[in-house]
């Protein structure tokens, strides 16, 4: 998706970032036109991409639960004047304080805040990384590493505004950007992650292969199903995670004006039914959902609060299972 640039952006809603990320709607529009129709039957060409794609039968995950869930937390950076704003109407001032404020809470204190929820909860998030973040908030990322040290790292871009994928120029230019992607998190982090969401979830045909020839070998950017699958590319197969859209906060928060509260009793409508379709069949397979937070919405003391109560109530359910991406795969014995 493309970047925000300038203070002179009036309207962070009449963007298309439904998954957190900002793209202008004729680049978004020109990205579409690369995806041409709905997502194919089982066994049949990937939509996208048009590579082979298969599920991965799974019937059930470790101790018989049927609903796997993972947290992945975007952890990411904008230029000064860039990135999403809370006031629309306030975006052309020098300097948007307001704007700037929203934006930088988020870093310094929701960042924080979520990995504090996830220790206290003694559940596993995971990390959504661009690849700026440690070097230009290190503070910040030692705080919050040290609160989640086992999350996995998914790299995310370089950054989410000015620095994003190269798309319409094929594999090459793509595959350059993700090895710079990897080669910059794992000089900060000295982990080099396996897994990818591309930032401002703005992949094309191109990123899948691209991604995987260096090494990635699980995506995030697979948004229509509830089960795991994999693609095969020309250097080796890349399993696409579930990440359904209505579940990612930031759209629904910026979009649709839903608040935290809004937010905790979808994610806990659309698991619960997930859970009760399972026990009603049995040889129902087990199912995944990737839900996607960002410290804008659950880094606040209330959208904290209302994250606790999600991740309690997902405790309680015999049926449920929060993890880990890399877990999921383990447990379906594939190997990332």
């Amino acid at each position: 998706m493309a970047g925000i640039r300038g203070r002179g952006i009036v309207n962070w809603i009449g963007r298309a970032n439904i998954l957190g990320g900002a793209v202008s709607i004729p680049l978004a529009l020109a990205g579409l036109l690369t995806w041409t129709g709905p997502a194919l039957s089982h066994n049949a060409g990937d939509w996208i991409t048009g590579l082979p794609r298969e599920p991965i039968h799974v019937q059930a995950w470790p101790g018989g639960k049927k609903v796997a869930v993972c947290f992945i937390l975007y952890v990411e950076v904008w230029g000064r004047a860039e990135g999403p704003n809370f006031r629309p109407d306030t975006a052309s001032r020098k300097p948007d304080v307001v704007n700037e404020a929203f934006r930088q809470y988020a870093i310094n204190s929701g960042v924080p805040r979520v990995g504090a929820v996830f220790k206290d909860e003694g559940l596993p998030l995971n990390i959504a990384l661009n690849a700026l973040f440690p070097q230009q908030y290190p503070g910040v990322w030692k705080e919050f590493r040290a609160l989640v040290p086992q999350a996995p790292i998914i790299a995310h871009g370089i950054n989410n505004s000015t620095e994003l994928l190269p798309l319409g120029g094929g594999v090459q230019p793509q595959q350059a950007y993700v090895k710079r992607t990897l080669d910059v998190i794992e000089s900060s982090t000295g982990v080099r992650p396996r897994g990818w969401t591309s930032p401002s979830v703005y992949p094309d045909a191109d990123t899948f292969s691209a991604t995987t020839d260096e090494g990635i070998r699980y995506s995030l950017d697979s948004m229509d199903s509830d089960t795991l699958s994999r693609l095969a590319t020309k250097s080796g197969p890349l399993f696409l995670i579930p990440y359904p859209v209505v579940t990612v906060d930031m759209g629904q928060y910026l979009e649709r004006a839903k608040e935290p509260r809004d937010m905790a009793q979808l994610w806990i409508d659309y698991v619960t039914e997930l859970a009760r379709e399972a026990a009603a069949d049995p040889n129902r397979e087990a199912t995944v959902v990737a839900i996607g937070i960002h410290p804008f919405v659950v880094g606040t003391p209330n959208g904290a609060a209302a994250l606790r109560r999600v991740l309690e109530n997902f405790k309680s359910q015999k049926l449920v299972w929060v993890t880990d991406v890399e877990a999921v795969l383990d447990a379906a014995s594939v190997k990332p």
